[in-house]
């Protein structure tokens, strides 16, 4: 069992950056692929990124390549999303999510979810 709780988000201005965190308990948050989403209002959940138990493979949805960033510290249980250069169509609320095996980009697939932070951004 893995319980995962988000923070860092806030209201931003366009073109300001943020980083979201995600804090997970248990001892086997390194054997877990992490994702990223987001659910905008009236939307439906979109995967952002994904990153494997060791780090060393990453994935992003086409959307926002080259302007987030995700990253985990296992010795501290923690997942990043680094975002820069915000836009309001960035607004939503950000899920980290866990999963046992390779890291995928659809959100059935995962196992384990926060209750999300959220991210509003002004133009």
């Amino acid at each position: 069992q893995v319980q995962l709780v988000e923070s860092g988000g806030g209201l931003v201005q366009a073109g300001g950056s943020l980083r979201l965190s995600c804090a997970a308990s248990g001892r086997t948050f390194s054997s877990y692929a992490m994702g990223w989403f987001r659910q905008a209002p009236g939307k439906e959940r979109e995967f952002v990124a994904a990153i494997r138990w060791s780090g060393d493979i990453t994935t992003y949805a086409d959307s926002v390549k080259g302007r987030f960033t995700i990253s985990r510290d296992n010795a501290k249980n923690t997942v990043y999303l680094q975002i820069y250069n915000l836009t309001p169509e960035d607004t939503a609320v950000y899920f980290c999510a866990a999963r046992v095996g390779y890291p995928k980009n659809l959100a059935y697939e995962y196992d384990y979810w926060g209750q999300g932070t959220q991210v509003t951004v002004s133009s």
